[in-house]
């Protein structure tokens, strides 16, 4: 990126058509953020606390949690700030933005993919449950998940940072890698299929794992007596949710970001909270509500509290 580009500022039109509205969003957003960044903390706080949460299933939660975390820090900030006054946005701070949208995306779908394989080698392989999901090999999958998505992120903005810009002006709440390629003087042949080969490699790739896990999960559970029916069906419901919500989320960010025309601020704001603000908040929820030792956790916390 050359100094001119560096020193260029990005517009966000949206802002200024949803003054009526900014008080109502603020709040709206504000305590969504809040809460679900709580949510997220104390969740984190009470598997740290309790050892006989320090699995593979409660490592990959945290995981969970702390990507939600980010793709919500990421934005919601970002969105606060703008609702506040509507001000301009340096084009390195955009792409910084885009960095960890990349990052938040793909790292969702791949943990939900590896806690559906968890979940799969735990019903339908017991047997070998504790010599392929021991606490080092999930700690492994996750550092290879994250150094390839910060190298792959970090990549594609690179390429977008080497485009010269004509226009500043985006029609989004946030910016993403599209948006920001659309202000280009030229065509991003380059850029498009590989931020396609990306979406191959951490969102289809992740949901097929996803699709084949549960699968093959239904099958064994079927089989099965209706008590264990009854338990495997309990232990997965929060996973198919998880996943469910996250995937139609992801559908309806792609449809609207390759929208080129200008888009009805309802499904501006729609998009944004659907996405980055709302899995946040329900992922920790979900599992807190479903998952019994989560409970017993807690209740185990707050006993402690009260004796102390």
């Amino acid at each position: 990126m050359n100094s001119s580009e560096s020193s260029a500022s990005v517009t966000f039109a949206v802002y200024s058509s949803l003054r009526l509205n900014n008080a109502t969003l603020l709040i709206c957003i504000s305590v969504l953020y809040v809460s679900g960044l709580c949510i997220n903390l104390f969740l984190l706080l009470v598997v740290c606390v309790e050892s006989g949460l320090h699995r593979p299933m409660y490592l990959l939660l945290v995981n969970l949690c702390l990507s939600g975390v980010m793709g919500s820090s990421s934005v919601c900030p970002h969105i606060i700030t703008r609702l506040l006054a509507d001000r301009e946005a340096s084009l390195p701070g955009c792409l910084t933005q885009v960095f960890f949208i990349n990052v938040y995306s793909g790292c969702v779908f791949c943990i939900l993919a590896l806690m559906a394989y968890d979940r799969y080698v735990s019903i339908c392989k017991p047997l070998l449950y504790h010599s392929l999901m021991t606490p080092a090999k999930v700690r492994l999958m996750l550092l290879l998940l994250y150094s390839g998505l910060g190298s792959s992120s970090a990549v594609q903005v690179f390429l977008t940072s080497r485009l010269r810009l004509c226009r500043h002006q985006v029609d989004k709440l946030v910016c993403d890698s599209l948006a920001v390629a659309n202000l280009s003087c030229e065509n991003t042949p380059l850029i498009n299929v590989y931020g396609l080969c990306c979406a191959v490699c951490w969102v289809l790739c992740p949901c097929f794992l996803v699709i084949a896990s549960y699968v093959h999960i239904f099958t064994v559970v079927l089989k099965s007596s209706r008590a264990s029916q009854r338990k495997g069906l309990q232990t997965l419901t929060p996973h198919v949710v998880t996943f469910i919500n996250f995937s139609v989320a992801s559908f309806f960010g792609v449809i609207y970001n390759r929208m080129n025309h200008r888009v009805p601020e309802a499904v501006n704001i729609f998009t944004g909270i659907n996405f980055f603000i709302l899995p946040p908040l329900l992922h920790p929820i979900i599992y807190g509500i479903k998952m019994q030792e989560i409970r017993q956790s807690v209740k185990k916390l707050m006993k402690r509290k009260m004796f102390l």
